[in-house]
């Protein structure tokens, strides 16, 4: 959507303020302004380079018969020199289709899907390159509400390395997304313990990284409200981590896994539900999707629906600290004692995490 501005009114209003608002404003917040200012440029110019546009091509049996073109595009984040790009899973979805990656100073590479997750909006393809600048991933667990983050991405698959701003609008969301990318798939995907920010975000922004005023990823878009305003969600940087040292050293995504649907609790649930504790996973299903897999690990280790995940280990599962980041901190075959909380009681309970499945 574009918006027209008449060119002598629009620098007439430029003037104007110049002149007599920027006046009204107190020195030491006029200092703040700037400040904030030059830290996301600096924000945005040392990110750029390990953001990557990734396309995608594959053809499909057109509604007249006969083969169609179908194009895609999304956001890649460069998380090894050599090459090695995390992106969501949903931008690379279409195994029959072919992929490219556009890095920042323009060059074009053919991409390889070297990994999906069966159970996260994540994938990971490699190019063909070396000397790539590399992002650094942060640490989300340490997230605030009303936190400045900086959104980049290939916006509309048309503007390459658009930055929006905005702030952490909410944390621990559970969504349930769909695609309209143009992947060639129509699934549903549930997704748990998401950021929330007002940063813009549009199609072609999925897989792009959300970032903090230090330059540092503390999430990858992934989703957008397709009813609200300025309501976005992005994957805790803490729960992909793991993922990538799997890649690089095994050239695969191996996945703790457990096997439960949840609802992260808030204290309004606590209290609509006269429940004794404010923060856990609580254990939620519905007529499609039962609160505990059946055969799964926490099937085997005896959870119930209703019982209340505190604490994986000696990690407290908290607002930024979900279960599913607390899961995937540990490895597959290792055995970790859970404590929960059953009608009103607590005690504990022995895991053994499997791998994830395939489906």
């Amino acid at each position: 959507m574009a918006l027209l501005i008449g060119v002598v009114a629009g620098a007439l209003g430029g003037a104007l303020f110049i002149r007599y608002g920027a006046s009204q404003i107190p020195v030491d917040k006029r200092q703040i302004l700037v400040q904030e200012s030059s830290a996301t440029i600096d924000v945005v110019k040392a990110i750029s380079p390990s953001v990557v546009s990734i396309t995608s091509q594959s053809t499909a049996q057109s509604f007249f018969g006969g083969d169609q073109s179908v194009e895609g595009a999304g956001t890649g984040i460069i998380v090894s020199s050599n090459g090695l790009i995390m992106t969501n899973k949903h931008v690379v979805a279409d195994t029959g289709a072919s992929y490219s990656v556009f890095t920042s100073d323009g060059k074009q590479y053919a991409a390889t899907v070297v990994a999906r997750d069966p159970v996260n909006d994540l994938a990971f393809v490699q190019i063909s390159a070396k000397g790539l600048k590399a992002a650094t991933l942060g640490d989300s667990s340490s997230l605030v509400v009303g936190q400045s983050v900086i959104a980049i991405g290939n916006a509309l698959g048309q503007f390459q390395n658009t930055a929006t701003t905005g702030i952490i609008s909410g944390l621990g969301r559970p969504i349930v997304a769909g695609d309209s990318g143009g992947t060639g798939t129509d699934a549903t995907e549930s997704l748990q313990d998401l950021i929330q920010t007002d940063a813009a975000i549009n199609p072609g922004n999925s897989g792009g990284p959300l970032v903090n005023l230090e330059g540092q990823v503390i999430g990858m878009n992934t989703a957008v409200s397709s009813s609200g305003q300025n309501i976005s969600f992005a994957i805790p940087i803490n729960e992909l981590k793991a993922q990538v040292t799997n890649v690089e050293s095994q050239g695969k995504i191996i996945t703790p896994y457990l096997g439960v649907r949840y609802v992260p609790l808030t204290k309004d649930l606590a209290v609509q539900n006269n429940l004794s504790v404010s923060q856990g996973a609580y254990l939620s299903g519905d007529s499609s999707d039962a609160a505990i897999v059946p055969g799964s690990p926490a099937d085997k280790a005896g959870l119930k629906a209703g019982d209340i995940i505190t604490k994986v280990g000696s990690d407290s599962v908290t607002d930024n600290n979900s279960l599913t980041a607390l899961i995937s901190k540990h490895k597959v075959g290792e055995t970790v004692t859970l404590t929960i909380i059953r009608s009103g009681k607590t005690q504990t309970v022995e895991v053994t995490f499997t791998a994830a499945p395939s489906s």
